[in-house]
C-alpha cells in the first residue's frame, strides 16, 4: 500500500476512459489515494474506520471522507509484533502494523480514527494506536435482540453525530444525512447487482473479479459508473473457461480485505467459483437499505448497522437466515468457512455453521484457519482438492442440466 498514492494530487482518469471495470478496479488504491489528496487540498476531512458497523453516511453527511483502513498486508506484521501477541488476529496485526510504519498514505493524511468495540483484540490494539493519533471509540453493545441495547447503540450514534459537528464545525442536518443515506443506499443497490450476477449457472465472473469490484471508499461517483457499465457487461455474458464446470463455493467466515485474498484465490484455482461470499468484505453489508425517508434518520441509520450479522452478536441467529437465503439463491454445492487466527468469535460460531450446512444444507463444509503466511497454502490446497472430490461424488441438485 506505500506505493499506493504514487500519483495521488495528479489527474485521475475518468471512469468514462477505462473500457475494462476490472482494469479500472485493479488500481483502486490509486483512485482511492487520489481522491484522498484531492479531499485533503480541498479542505475535507479525512476520516479512517476499521469496521462495518461505523456508519459511512454519518462521516459523508459531515463533509468527510470515510476510508476503510483494514490492513491485508504480511509485510506489516512484524513491526507490529513487537508490541503486539503474535498469536493476534492478522487483520489486527496488519493494521497497526501499516500505523507503526506509517506506510499507509491514507492512514497518514486521517484526521480522525473511528474505531468500536467489536473483538477485544481489536479494542486493545486502538489504545495503543491512539496514543499517537485521534481516535474516536463507538461502543457497540452486543445483545442482538435486546431493545435497550438497539436504544443504546441509538445514542452512541447521536453522540458520534455531535461530535463531528463539533471536530469538524459543522452541522448533520436531517437532509443532508438523508441525502448520505440516499447515496449509499445507492452503492448497495449497484453492489447487490452484481452480486446477483453469480446467481447464474455458470457464473460469468469468479469469485475473485467479483471481490475486486469494491473500493475503499464509499460514495465515489466514478466508481459507481463502474458498477453500472459492469452489471450491463456481465449480465448476459458467459462465463469464459476451458469447459470444465466449477464447483460452486458458499464463502463465510471472516473479512478478506484488500491484499488478505489468498484462500480465496487457492479455492478458486483448485477448480471451485466462489458465487457468494457472506462475509463483511461481501454480501453482509449490504444486504439492506436504510430508510431515507424515516421520520428519524439517525435511528433508521442505527437500527439498519446494528442489524449486521456479525460473529460478536449474541445470539447471532441473523447471520444463519442469511446464509439459509444465499444457499436457496445461489445453489453453492459446498461451504468454506475461513477464520483468521485467534478469530476466537468467528472460530467458535464455525460449529453451527458446520452444523447447519451438513444437516441442513446436506452439502460438505470446509473449515479453514490460518493467517496471511503463505506456509500453509499447499496444505490449504489439499484439503480444498478433497472437498472438492467429495463434491463431484455427489449428485447435483436444483442445478441446471
Amino acid at each position: 500500500m506505500s506505493e499506493c498514492c504514487g500519483g495521488a494530487g495528479g489527474p485521475c482518469k475518468a471512469a468514462g476512459q477505462v473500457a475494462d471495470p476490472l482494469a479500472w478496479f485493479s488500481q483502486m488504491l490509486e483512485h482511492c489515494c487520489q481522491h484522498v489528496a484531492a479531499a485533503k487540498s480541498a479542505g475535507r476531512p479525512v476520516v479512517g474506520i476499521l469496521c462495518e458497523f461505523t456508519p459511512r453516511e454519518l462521516i459523508m453527511a459531515a463533509g468527510g471522507v470515510p476510508v476503510c483502513l483494514c490492513g491485508g498486508s504480511a509485510k506489516t506484521i512484524p513491526a507490529a509484533e513487537e508490541q503486539l501477541p503474535a498469536n493476534l488476529c492478522p487483520l489486527i496485526k496488519s493494521t497497526f502494523g501499516y500505523h507503526l510504519l506509517r506506510s499507509n498514505p491514507m492512514l497518514e493524511m486521517a484526521d480522525l480514527v473511528v474505531a468500536e468495540t467489536t473483538c477485544d483484540g481489536k479494542k486493545k490494539m486502538y489504545e495503543l494506536m491512539g496514543q499517537t493519533r485521534e481516535m474516536y471509540v463507538l461502543e457497540l453493545p452486543q445483545k442482538a435482540d435486546e431493545q435497550d441495547a438497539r436504544d443504546h447503540w441509538r445514542a452512541e450514534l447521536q453522540k458520534f453525530r455531535a461530535f463531528l459537528d463539533r471536530r469538524f464545525g459543522t452541522t448533520i442536518s436531517d437532509c443532508r444525512l438523508r441525502q448520505a443515506i440516499g447515496v449509499m443506499n445507492r452503492e448497495r443497490a449497484l453492489r447487490r447487482q452484481l452480486a446477483a450476477l453469480m446467481q447464474a449457472d455458470p457464473p460469468p465472473l469468479s469469485g475473485r473479479q467479483l471481490l475486486s469490484l469494491r473500493s475503499s471508499i464509499s460514495g465515489i461517483e466514478e466508481d459507481f459508473a463502474q458498477y453500472e457499465k459492469a452489471i450491463a457487461r456481465y449480465r448476459n455474458a458467459s462465463a469464459a473457461g476451458d469447459g470444465v464446470r466449477p464447483i460452486r463455493v458458499l464463502m463465510t467466515g471472516v473479512p478478506m480485505v484488500t491484499g488478505a485474498e489468498r484462500v480465496l484465490d487457492i479455492v478458486e484455482q483448485s477448480g471451485g467459483c466462489v458465487v457468494a461470499m457472506e462475509n463483511c468484505t461481501g454480501l453482509k453489508p449490504i444486504l439492506e437499505d436504510v430508510d431515507a425517508a424515516a421520520a428519524d434518520p439517525l435511528a433508521a441509520l442505527a437500527d439498519t448497522y446494528y442489524h449486521l450479522p456479525c460473529s460478536v452478536m449474541t445470539p447471532n441467529r441473523r447471520r444463519f437466515e442469511v446464509l439459509r437465503d444465499l444457499a436457496r439463491q445461489y445453489r453453492p454445492e459446498c461451504v468454506i468457512e475461513l477464520v483468521w487466527q485467534s478469530c476466537l468469535t468467528y472460530d467458535v460460531e464455525s460449529h453451527f455453521v458446520r452444523r447447519m450446512a451438513e444437516k441442513e444444507l446436506g452439502i460438505p463444509y470446509l473449515r479453514i484457519e490460518t493467517d496471511y503466511s503463505p506456509s500453509d497454502s499447499a496444505r490449504i490446497a489439499t484439503r480444498v482438492e478433497a472437498l472438492f472430490e467429495t463434491v463431484r461424488g455427489k449428485p447435483l441438485s436444483g442445478l441446471p442440466a
